[in-house]
């Protein structure tokens, strides 16, 4: 089952409208679901719903409802690629942030002991925050962006946080990456794993950008992570 619902935001003020979607029965944990810069589109519902039918309480917050509520775009659509860099442009990500925490303070009250975090691209950077930033019970991140300007952050992660990284990322360059590894492969809390050849957005549930095989790997990756440390 799925619905709209509305998270008080913790900053500011408003409302959060996220996309909600409810497993049969009693949810085993819950997690959040980050979009990319392409909003709450079918792609990010999707992945929602394949987390609610494995026994979770999944949301997918409108990371972007402060100016541009309710967007949904497609990547392979030039035009529409474009707009999602302008709102890129314009997003604070440590308002961002308190999103996470005002969907996390919302699923506990919702009954839900433990959470846990799937972000991709902007999300992917927001799953890393939450990590380092909140109380969040473990996180992951896909091919987030601008990681690399924020490794000084690292000290503060205390639970899990997973991160995947696509080698030939047009985004996150071979010089970030680099410096990714050697900010967090010593990192206690934290696992990386490396994609060979695959570019930014091989995880998309649809559209262009997918690599089945390596979208497959990277998916059972998380589901055994998440199963790990919200039981």
């Amino acid at each position: 089952m799925s619905e709209t619902v509305q998270i008080p935001s913790l900053k500011g003020g408003g409302t959060i409208p996220a996309y909600v979607a409810r497993t049969a029965g009693t949810p085993k944990a819950a997690i959040i679901v980050i979009p990319e810069i392409f909003g709450v589109n079918a792609g990010i519902r999707q992945k929602t719903d394949k987390w609610a039918a494995a026994g979770y309480l999944a949301v997918a917050p409108d990371i972007f409802w402060r100016f541009a509520p309710g967007v949904e775009l497609n990547p392979d659509v030039e035009a529409e690629l474009q707009e999602a860099f302008g709102y890129f442009q314009q997003y604070d990500p440590a308002a961002g942030v308190y999103d996470i925490e005002s969907a996390i303070k919302w699923l506990r009250g919702e009954g839900v002991a433990k959470v846990g975090c799937v972000g991709y691209c902007l999300g992917g950077r927001l799953a890393y925050m939450a990590a380092a930033r909140t109380d969040i019970d473990v996180s992951v991140g896909y091919y987030g962006v601008m990681i690399d300007t924020m490794l000084d952050e690292s000290h503060h992660i205390a639970r899990p946080l997973m991160l995947h990284i696509p080698t030939a990322d047009h985004f996150v360059r071979p010089e970030a990456q680099a410096a990714i590894h050697a900010g967090l492969d010593e990192h206690p809390r934290v696992t990386l794993h490396d994609y060979p050849g695959l570019d930014h957005g091989f995880a998309a549930e649809l559209g262009n950008r997918r690599d089945e095989v390596g979208a497959q790997l990277a998916d059972s990756r998380t589901a055994v992570f998440l199963a790990e440390h919200l039981a």
